[in-house]
């Protein structure tokens, strides 16, 4: 080193070159410090050769060859004469072979072992001899003794003390020089049957003290397997069975599918690639693993994003080869010397330094987004500087890394080197060695060699997938390999004998399932907002109109506790009552199982069953609900069938349950970030979060608990008040790491497993009183444990119910676990402590067993009763040892004390994994409450929301206040606690108000003055709900099943003085972890957005990052931008199931039917799904109800007619009196109309009844129904476009309106052809009627025709269902301003728009226009038909005027709304008829089956008959009752069908009757009073912006019984109205007459009458007319004109002053202004 070098550094101190960056940069103005590696050299350096050379190469090794040829052969020394050369026979002529000598007995002396030599001409066999032990590696690979040793076992010659010559003796063929380290390949040994085979590989060790030699090396672009181009010391070139090939490479689970060549026979690990080509390995070469990690590292930062890539060459450039070493270098230095290297660490420091030397060409480049002519503010090194700045950098690391750079010229010659150092024992303090060969005119080659023992054990069991993990764990435990370990610490605890002391416990308690907590009701509402959300959408993917009931599987892990555990909460939670599945006084646990299925291979036969369902019944919506989602995301296609995963692929991603409708799928899970991809089917619109503590959002739910959590846990341990409950064992580590330098062939899992279990023996011990008998056993156990063993023990001793608590031990390995239950079993006994503590063995596949001494003194009351879930251990003193792979959704009960991680692995870095691990802890303490020892809320640190790093499974959580239900108890019958609420407020009618009940509450608060337990429970329950005493003294009496369940606790029943209980006081305080050193160091380590370090892992083993250039996770991400940060910067790996769904991120890709539900762990997700099902069962059963009018005729008299009789007689409805009595409830506060001898009621309804039916499958629906049958009918016609439609205008004339009306018709080309066109889209001519001989029984001949306004969405305009899908004309009628908003809702429907000037008119104006037209395209019809030929009386008169609320047709027998009108329109007499109509349903039966009376809302009009008779077009009220009046009094019949009824909805929305009365001023609706209606003429008042015939009618409703004071509650002596009815408000009643010749009215005679209305008299009103009727003295007389002039014309000309007398202020007009043309009306009193 030094300045003499090209390119001269500005010091040789890298020190001084660190502080004086680090002193510039804080001085700095710039943006962008200059990095230290920059500021290490001045220019790029100039490569100084001679002669085509290099000056400093070196000569080359003399025993290496310059070419490619190969090597020469070994020549073998010639055997002496006589002797035998036979292969497989000795010199002597014995033979050596083992297939020869294997049952033979042989003489092997002490201290030698036999052992198989591998012969090249004898593949298929071995040679055996026996070779002294000290010239071979031991059992635990401690290194040999050079030299040899040897026996022949043919002859029987011994002392060799040459390898090479006894390879000679044995006739050891070989091409190469005999070595004993390659040749001596096996152990042999006799079997159970006495029979010599072949044993274990002898592994001779290079001296490195680890158990492989970890390789970090690229594989470049011109990797080759060819020979090396030299040969060194120590390597043979061998045959190509033993080269290296790519066909032999595994990559690991988190590197990327890149080729590596694999180096071991039976495992392929710790290698991280570096660059070039690594040379052909040969020789002893188990030992060596070679990894890609570091090559997909490297090339993934190389890879420049692509915005950079889309304009051409770019000053951005990645980072050089170089630099990209350098960096490594510089991260190895930093690191500990126990500290492993991550491949996320070096990658976001590669990632770090690009943005910082690109940062300026960055912004600039995303400003102009063109080509930038700058040069980079930095130059890279040169290859030739690379060398010695990597030393320089590795200088301060001492000997833990090591640069070799300028002494080798290649990787072959450096990899040499390292072994041969290796072999001296001068690597023992190294961890690292860097290898560079840089050459002139080559690219720069590396390669990174770890040699550090703990470095090179983590890396080599990282490489195993987590199931391969397992299953080499299993091998060394049943292979024996571990029994040595076992061995050596069961000596330190020799001697245990039986225990003096026992306890005689007993345990009584009784598991608690929740109510449902507030924030689980709002996290379900959600779900089913989403739901709503889907089926709302214009996509047509869900149609929640169609169902009319829920179906539901949860599918769960294969754990059966999780099941178990899954079916309580589903039984108690009420659900399947809801559903109506079961009778809920029968629902059995049983009941429960068949909505319930593990995902194993009996799950298939359960969702095949679930698709045949969904497949026959299209009316049932099934919901899939995947719990713990992220278990098994395998691609089906990459599982065995036997494997266990793919299961979730192979039945959720099916064809059938993606293409089934009425099938939805909810994901419920912790971790959603492998279901967070760029290939996701999961729309983002369809995720649901848990709401955030950290956002304020539980706040809103008066949510009494509140989430302990990772976050919560990691804020304590950085507070530093106290000893945090998340910590490491120092001793353990010490201990744990002390035995893997003893045991190197062992997995880290074994040791440590055997190391914590020893731990445990000996704290027992301790706790037992033996290790006074042997105080030198304090050292191999730790203080945690002590205290873990503590804490098992005493508390049972001291609490008088013998309450304890729960330890944890998680051990992912089965075998392990087995073993360590075996062992603690066997310890447990020795010491006498059966009776005081439980162990037990958590297996994924078996069910929880405890034994029969711990079952019977736990049970309550069913001699049957065993516990199946883990939170039916409550109070119980247990050790769980939890096995498995990974947690797969059991949940804890609150005496949980302790989790205990120190044995999980540190291989495997997934955010998933980690946090799934220590999900395992979360707890829910109560809201008020902090957690222990008050960290305060301002930490910085953590979970940005419950969405970000908390995360895990199903498990549900518990609240604090509850009732007390035994777990085998069914729940009896739900009660109703609903209370009457609007009804349009959906969510609140969908849900019954919880109940609460007395609930003792298992935890106090430790402050609390000690009492015993009961009397504590008791006064707590009773402040925070109050009782009846009888229900305080008698808790049973309280076990009522809560609406829904969250989760179960458990509490004591005996009582349990708190001071002593330290269970009871522990309740609120969540469990202690104890983790492994690196994990901790993990865990509590932050990245530079101050996130965990864990979080920026890869989430997901099946997921990999899309690229090296994102951004860090930021602690102020919501799981919202989590999700989308996922979505976009990671995709799923070839074995994900999502890995097929689609290669670019479009939104069509997306499953419309898939819901994703994630909430930290023990949060009580399965309470609110559960509830989601109950909520939406409710929803779907209201869906098929609707409020309708259900209301009794007022004021009926029946009238008698044949029962049965299909259709009305003419003869008999003519001799059937008129009823002029108003039935309709609707009517209950209008004018009585007279009619001799009847008296009316005089209850007037405040409200008007409704009642709630469901709905037949015959109701019409509004724009919120879709399904399949539906899509053609509202515009899904294939031959056409959707929404095509033209606009078509049509004028006639019309006398009463004085000017020809123009309409126009909008036509969807799906309707035309009930049209009459002058040409193809010419004119519109007529609308086509049929005949009256036409019939068809799929076509309605009636056109039917709704005016509406204000219900574009909520009118019942889908006749499809109601009309059973035969062909009907149906004509909406709306107003021109409304015309674009019907058309957008329903655009295949026929519209009729009115006129511009009838915007503000009333129900009337649509009616009379409706007639007209109908009549006028009658005589259209008729003269057309002539034309044809057809006589033109045939032509069919009827029409169907529809109020938009009607079109629920459920009569006593279900029949549709075709039956009806078919049925109407077979009357043979029906041409008869002026108008006839259907009575409106009504609970109440009428048995009479035609009546004569008012028709209101549904008529069926005869537009033929009733041509000179009119709708008043300016009415807004009553118009059909002064119509039917009219209609009667001109001699037409009027029939009511009342065999059938229509039901009609409550619309509390638009309609003809919703009136604003509003000022002229401004648009604000004003309360302006009825009296404020009229005014004088002339005067000055405030106008209002109303129609003067609403005014009037609003004004004589309310103000009547002022302007005829004689006629208040006067029914004998009516007001007199011609030709008109005006309602005068329900205490006023009005006699109708006509003034028409030879119209029908009642008998006025020796009638007296109160006053006498005339509403626009016309000339048939004559004096001579009115002076047939006599009033009383004081009447009142009001004349109504539509201006003044007139209104003196009307009284002049029949000579009212004769006998009314008038006064100049009896003239009014309605508060209009003049130009609104005011009515005006002249009152007077009779003389």
């Amino acid at each position: 080193m030094g300045n003499s070098y090209a390119g001269q550094l500005r010091t040789t101190r890298f020190e001084e070159v660190l502080h004086n960056s680090i002193e510039a940069s804080l001085r700095s103005n710039t943006i962008v410090p200059r990095p230290v590696f920059t500021q290490l050299y001045l220019e790029t350096e100039q490569s100084l050769t001679q002669d085509g050379r290099t000056l400093n190469d070196d000569e080359d090794d003399d025993d290496c060859s310059e070419s490619n040829s190969p090597p020469i052969p070994y020549q073998m020394k010639p055997p002496p004469d006589g002797c035998c050369t036979t292969d497989g026979f000795c010199q002597a002529g014995k033979d050596v072979r083992l297939s020869t000598l294997a049952s033979e007995p042989l003489d092997v002396p002490p201290g030698f072992m036999l052992v198989g030599v591998k012969s090249p001409t004898l593949p298929e066999n071995l040679l055996v001899c026996a070779v002294d032990r000290r010239f071979l590696p031991d059992d635990r690979d401690r290194n040999a003794l050079l030299g040899f040793s040897g026996n022949c076992m043919g002859c029987g010659e011994k002392g060799f003390r040459y390898f090479t010559e006894f390879s000679n003796h044995i006739n050891l063929k070989l091409s190469t020089q005999p070595k004993k380290q390659k040749h001596l390949k096996y152990h042999l040994y006799q079997n159970n049957q006495g029979v010599l085979v072949r044993g274990q590989q002898r592994l001779l060790q290079i001296q490195s003290g680890s158990k492989y030699i970890c390789i970090l090396y690229l594989i470049g672009p011109h990797a080759n397997a060819a020979p090396p181009k030299k040969r060194h010391k120590g390597w043979s070139p061998e045959s190509a069975a033993s080269s290296v090939t790519e066909s032999m490479v595994k990559s690991p689970p988190s590197s990327s599918a890149l080729a590596t060549p694999s180096v071991s026979s039976h495992i392929t690990t710790g290698a991280r690639p570096g660059h070039g080509p690594l040379c052909q390995l040969t020789g002893n070469i188990s030992d060596v693993l070679v990894s890609s990690l570091l090559q997909s590292c490297y090339l993934s930062s190389q890879a420049l994003p692509r915005v950079y890539q889309h304009y051409g060459p770019s000053p951005v450039q990645p980072l050089s080869t170089e630099m990209q070493i350098l960096l490594t270098v510089y991260y190895l230095v930093q690191l500990g010397p126990e500290q492993v290297p991550l491949i996320e660490d070096l990658e976001q420091i590669l990632m770090r330094s690009w943005r910082e030397s690109h940062l300026s060409e960055i912004r600039q480049f995303q400003q102009s987004q063109t080509h930038l002519s700058l040069p980079p503010n930095q130059q890279p090194p040169t290859p030739s500087q690379l060398p010695w700045l990597a030393q320089l950098a590795a200088s301060s690391s001492g000997e833990r890394v090591v640069v070799m750079g300028e002494e080798v010229k290649s990787l072959a010659q450096g990899l040499q080197q390292v072994f041969s150092r290796l072999m001296e024992g001068r690597l023992e303090n190294t961890n690292y060695v860097v290898i560079i060969v840089t050459s002139p005119g080559q690219e720069t080659q590396s390669c990174v060699v770890v040699t550090g023992k703990h470095q090179c054990r983590a890396l080599s069991e990282s490489m195993f997938s987590p199931s391969e993990g397992l299953k080499e764990i299993s091998h060394q435990i049943y292979s024996g390999a571990a029994q040595e370990l076992v061995h050596y610490c069961s000596s330190l605890g020799q001697g245990m004998h039986d225990s003096m002391w026992t306890a005689n416990v007993r345990f009584k308690y009784r598991v608690e399932w929740r109510e449902v907590r507030p924030i689980q009701l709002a996290v379900a509402r959600k779900l089913l907002s989403h739901v709503c959300a889907i089926a709302d959408s214009s996509t047509q993917n869900l149609d929640l109109g169609s169902f009319n009931r829920v179906n539901f599987l949860i599918l769960v892990p294969p754990s059966e506790v999780t099941f178990q555990q899954t079916v309580f909460q589903l039984w108690n939670s009420g659900v399947l009552q809801d559903l109506g599945s079961t009778d809920q006084d029968c629902t059995s646990h049983q009941d429960a199982e068949r909505y319930v299925v593990k995902m194993d291979q009996s799950a298939r036969a359960r969702v095949d069953k679930l698709i045949q369902e969904a497949q026959s019944n299209s009316y049932t919506l099934h919901i899939l609900v995947h719990d713990h989602a992220h278990w098994d995301v395998c691609s089906s296609s990459c599982c065995s069938a036997d494997s266990g995963v793919g299961l979730v692929d192979k039945l959720l991603n099916s064809q059938q349950v993606i293409e089934a409708t009425n099938i939805l799928i909810l994901h419920v899970t912790s971790f959603p970030f492998a279901l967070q991809t760029q290939r996701t089917r999961i729309s983002p619109y369809n995720e649901i979060h848990w709401p955030s503590a950290f956002s304020n959002d539980v706040d809103l739910y008066h949510e009494r608990t509140r989430h302990f959590g990772l976050s919560e846990l990691l804020e304590m341990t950085r507070s530093g008040s106290s000893l945090p409950l998340m910590r490491y064992d120092s001793s353990f580590e010490s201990m744990a790491s002390t035995l893997e330098e003893r045991f190197p062939k062992l997995h880290s899992s074994v040791i440590r497993t055997t190391v914590l279990i020893q731990h445990y023996c000996i704290a027992l011990m301790a706790a037992s009183g033996k290790i006074s008998s042997c105080p030198s056993l304090h050292k191999h156990t730790s203080v945690e444990t002590m205290e873990v063993v503590q804490s098992l023990l005493t508390p049972a001793q001291q609490c008088p119910s013998h309450h304890g608590h729960m330890i944890l031990l998680r051990i992912p390995s089965l075998a392990l676990a087995a073993w360590a239950h075996r062992r603690l079993s066997r310890v447990r006994k020795q010491l006498g402590l059966e009776g005081s503590f439980e162990i037990i063995l958590g297996s994924p596949s078996q069910a929880l067993t405890i034994g029969q001494t711990f079952t019977d003194q736990i049970k309550i009351q069913d001699s049957n009763w065993v516990p199946l879930t883990y939170l039916e251990l409550e109070a119980l003193p247990c050790i769980l040892i939890l096995s498995g792979a990974d947690p797969l959704g059991e949940s804890l009960p609150r005496s949980l004390k302790y989790c205990d991680h120190r044995v999980i692995s540190c291989s495997y870095l997934q955010r998933t994994t980690l946090e799934q691990e220590l999900g395992l802890a979360a707890y829910l303490v109560k809201a008020e409450t902090r957690p222990p020892h008050n960290p305060g809320s301002g930490s910085e640190v953590v979970e940005s929301d419950a969405e970000k790093l908390s995360s895990t499974d199903n498990e549900e959580e518990e609240g604090h206040d509850n009732g007390n239900l035994d777990a085998r108890q069914p729940p009896p019958k739900p009660q109703n606690h609903d209370q009457p609420q609007p009804s349009s407020q959906l969510f609140s009618n969908l849900q019954t108000t919880p109940h609460h009940q007395n609930q003792p509450q298992a935890q106090s608060d430790p402050q609390v003055k000690p009492q015993p337990q009961s009397q504590l429970l008791s006064q707590t329950s009773s402040q925070s709900h109050p009782q009846s005493a009888s229900q305080q003294q008698l808790p049973t009496q309280a076990q009522t099943r809560s609406k829904s369940a969250s989760s179960a606790s458990s509490s004591p029943q005996a009582s349990s003085p708190h001071p002593h209980c330290s269970w009871a006081r522990g309740l609120s305080r969540p469990p202690s972890v104890l983790l492994p050193r690196a994990i901790y160091d993990i865990i509590t380590a932050s990245d530079s957005s101050g996130l965990p370090r864990c979080t920026s892992f890869l989430p997901h083993m099946s997921v990999a990052w899309a690229s090296s250039f994102r951004p860090l996770l930021s602690k102020m991400m919501t799981c919202t931008e989590q999700s989308l940060y996922y979505r976009q910067w990671t995709v799923p790996r070839s074995n994900h199931m999502d890995s097929s769904n689609r290669s670019e991120g479009r939104s069509d890709n997306f499953h419309p039917r898939r819901l994703l539900l994630s909430g930290p762990p023990q949060v009580g997700k399965t309470g609110a799904y559960l509830h989601f099902l109950g909520i939406l069962s409710r929803m779907l059963i209201r869906l098929m109800e609707v409020d309708i009018y259900d209301e009794d005729d007022i004021n009926y008299r029946g009238q008698h007619h044949a029962y049965n009789t299909p259709w009305p007689n003419t003869d008999i409805i003519k001799t059937m009196p008129f009823d002029y009595t108003i039935h309709d409830a609707k009517y209950d506060d209008i004018s009585t109309i007279y009619c001799p001898g009847f008296k009316p009621q005089e209850d007037v309804y405040l409200c008007r009844r409704t009642a709630r039916i469901k709905l037949s499958k015959y109701a019409a629906y509004n724009t919120y129904h879709h399904c399949e049958q539906c899509h053609q009918y509202l515009g899904f016609n294939p031959r056409y476009q959707m929404y095509e439609s033209t606009l078509h205008t049509f004028t006639f004339t019309h006398l009463l309106l004085g000017e020809d009306i123009q309409l126009y018709f909008i036509i969807p080309k799906t309707k035309e052809h009930y049209f009459s066109f002058s040409q193809p889209g010419g004119q519109l001519e007529s609308m086509r009627l049929p005949l009256t001989s036409d019939w068809s029984p799929d076509c309605i001949k009636s056109p039917i025709f709704t005016p509406t306004t204000g219900r574009h969405e909520h009118g019942l305009f889908n006749l499809y269902h109601a009309m059973d899908g035969a062909s009907h004309l149906h004509i909406l009628v709306v107003k021109e301003y409304e015309m674009a908003v019907y058309k957008k809702y329903w655009p295949n429907h026929i519209m009729l728009v009115l006129p511009t000037v009838f915007n503000g008119a009333g129900i009337g104006a649509a009616h009379f226009l409706i007639k007209e037209l109908s009549y006028h395209n009658l005589e259209l019809e008729r003269s057309r038909r002539l034309e044809g030929g057809s006589p033109s009386g045939d032509v069919w008169p009827f029409i169907v005027l529809s109020d938009d609320s009607f079109g629920f047709n459920i009569p006593d027998h279900a029949v549709s709304l075709k039956q009806v009108l078919q049925h109407m329109e077979a009357c043979t007499d029906l041409a008869h008829y002026g108008l006839c109509g259907i009575r409106k349903w009504s609970s109440c039966r009428l048995w009479e089956p035609f009546s004569r009376g008012h028709l209101h809302d549904f008529l069926f009009l005869n537009v033929d008959r009733s041509q000179n008779v009119q709708y008043d077009q300016n009415r807004f009220t009553c118009h059909d009752v002064d119509f039917t009046l009219r209609l009667h009094s001109a001699g037409l019949l009027v029939c009511k069908f009342n065999n059938f009824s229509v039901m009609k909805k409550q619309i509390a929305i638009g309609g003809y009757r919703t009136f604003i009365i509003k000022t002229k001023m401004t648009d604000v609706s004003t309360s302006v009073g009825p009296s404020q209606y009229i005014c004088a003429p002339d005067s000055k008042h405030l106008f209002l912006a109303t129609p003067a015939q609403l005014l009037l009618e609003k004004y004589l409703q309310h103000t009547s019984q002022k302007l005829f004071p004689l006629s208040t509650k006067n029914y004998t002596h009516p007001v007199l109205t011609v030709d008109c009815y005006l309602n005068l408000g329900p205490e006023v009643t009005v006699c109708f007459v006509s003034s028409r010749p030879h119209s029908v009215n009642i008998s006025t005679a020796g009638l007296l009458f109160s006053g006498l209305l005339l509403c626009f008299p016309d000339t048939f009103v004559t004096s001579v007319f009115l002076k047939k009727f006599t009033f009383l003295k004081g009447a009142t007389l009001c004349v109504i004109s539509a201006d003044r002039s007139s209104l003196r014309q009307t009284v002049g000309r029949l000579e009212l002053e004769e006998e009314w007398r008038f006064r100049l202020s009896d003239e009014f007009q309605t508060a209009n202004a003049k130009e609104d043309r005011p009515l005006f009306f002249l009152t007077g009193k009779h003389i």
